[in-house]
């Protein structure tokens, strides 16, 4: 087997150490290794970064759990290429499993070239992905806070018998945000605080008195002014959060401000002159991503820092799909298909992907509509919003690649595609209830 790489190396990152194996490739054709370990401080990493260039290493493979590999990639990032490893591609033999031999054995399969890169964006790109995650975060810890607030009997408000929430539908509106801050600050009369609702709400006012009317004491008020002032706190961090992505889209979108944000080599392939002029933007790909349904401009965002805009670094749209976790499983043997259950992938975007598929099967007239209850009554409910998933997920992929909105083919695609099997359906059923059936096309 030929080598590839004659000066390379391979690392198993963990918590406290990190344990390098430096291969080289000599005159002869003998290989040249050496293993040391090193801890995980940026002074020792740097030791690391210092003891792999004395042998000009060019190409470095690492294998981690968790974020670990991180601060070692930090720092290898612009002084070679690094590559990232699944661990369930490089398992050693078994029985034969220590930290110096799984690096020893990284180093061996990367000098032949055996061993595949996960995918890892360039810095802006990865700055991006940490917003979007932290204000999912904000969001997430927001509708607890609401549900602490509301929902389940054992919470604040039913606990102090007010039943707001059986009256009005967003306890948190302009409307039940008037009422609580009301409760709060110490009013007692329900018709008082019924009165402060305002818009169609105001046609509930007999249900309103009744469901603020309760027993609320100073321990009710005090809990629900801190959960309300929690909210307030939350909603700001938000705002601050979605105002920065955009000043960061912004960025992205414009002429790079300096080297520093340039995309090393190993993130970007390489492309013509001509091609780097018409490259598409970020603020180009929000709009389009904004067009796919069931996806708004802060899901898009969301979407887009995860996979990124450039689709060369996918040779596919099935290997997008397969990255993300959202295409069928292959496991066939002996002639028999097993399960086909999806593969693990990234769990973030196919979160996103699901639930866009979960808003986009409600606007009736649609593709998605159409081909979610076409799959839902043969497959169940929940592998009918996969599949939906991986439509959109794919549509995205070529509607970056064509730089174009997404165009809905219709609800009656389906019945189109395969329009005499729908016709002989259908006469074949009214004929078993008792009817002659002539059919007779219309005329253009």
């Amino acid at each position: 087997m030929r080598y590839v790489f004659r000066q390379c190396a391979g690392l198993d990152i963990h918590k406290r150490t990190v344990v390098a194996c430096r291969v080289r490739v000599e005159e002869s054709g003998e290989l040249l290794t050496e293993t040391k370990t090193f801890g995980t401080m940026t002074e020792e990493l740097l030791q690391l970064v210092d003891w792999l260039m004395e042998w000009h290493v060019s190409h470095v493979a690492m294998e981690s759990t968790g974020d670990y590999w991180k601060p070692v990639f930090n720092l290898l990032e612009g002084n070679c290429e690094v590559l990232l490893v699944n661990a369930e591609h490089v398992k050693h033999v078994p029985g034969r499993k220590t930290d110096v031999q799984e690096a020893e054995w990284l180093g061996e399969l990367l000098v032949y070239g055996l061993l595949k890169p996960s995918f890892i964006p360039a810095k802006p790109q990865r700055d991006l992905r940490d917003l979007t995650r932290y204000r999912t975060k904000l969001v997430q810890e927001r509708a607890r806070v609401v549900n602490r607030a509301q929902r389940a009997p054992e919470k604040l408000l039913e606990n102090a018998n007010i039943k707001l929430a059986s009256v009005a539908t967003d306890v948190l509106g302009v409307s039940g945000r008037r009422m609580l801050t009301a409760l709060v600050a110490g009013e007692s009369d329900a018709v008082v605080m019924a009165e402060l609702a305002k818009g169609k709400l105001r046609n509930k006012i007999p249900a309103l008195r009744k469901a603020l009317t309760g027993i609320v004491d100073e321990h009710h008020r005090y809990l629900l002014a801190q959960q309300l002032s929690h909210i307030d706190f939350l909603d700001e961090q938000i705002e601050d959060i979605t105002a920065e992505i955009a000043r960061r889209l912004a960025r992205m979108s414009g002429p790079p401000a300096s080297s520093d944000d340039a995309p090393s080599i190993h993130e970007v392939e390489e492309t013509k002159p001509e091609d780097k002029e018409t490259s598409l933007s970020w603020q180009e790909a929000v709009e389009i991503a904004d067009s796919l349904p069931g996806v708004n401009e802060r899901a898009a965002t969301a979407i887009l820092a995860e996979m990124g805009i450039d689709m060369n670094q996918f040779p596919s749209a099935d290997h997008l799909s397969a990255w993300a976790g959202l295409a069928p499983g292959n496991h066939q043997s002996g002639g028999k298909r097993f399960s086909g259950r999806t593969r693990k992938g990234s769990r973030q975007l196919r979160t996103l992907m699901v639930q866009a598929a979960g808003s986009a099967v409600r606007t009736k007239d649609t593709y998605v509509n159409a081909m979610y209850h076409r799959l839902a009554g043969r497959r169940g409910k929940k592998r009918a919003i996969v599949a939906v998933a991986h439509s959109l997920l794919v549509s995205l992929y070529h509607m970056l690649v064509r730089r174009q909105p997404y165009l809905d083919l219709g609800a009656g695609y389906f019945d189109s595609r395969r329009k005499e099997a729908k016709v002989d359906r259908l006469t074949h059923q009214l004929q078993k209830l008792g009817f002659s059936v002539h059919i007779e096309p219309v005329s253009a």
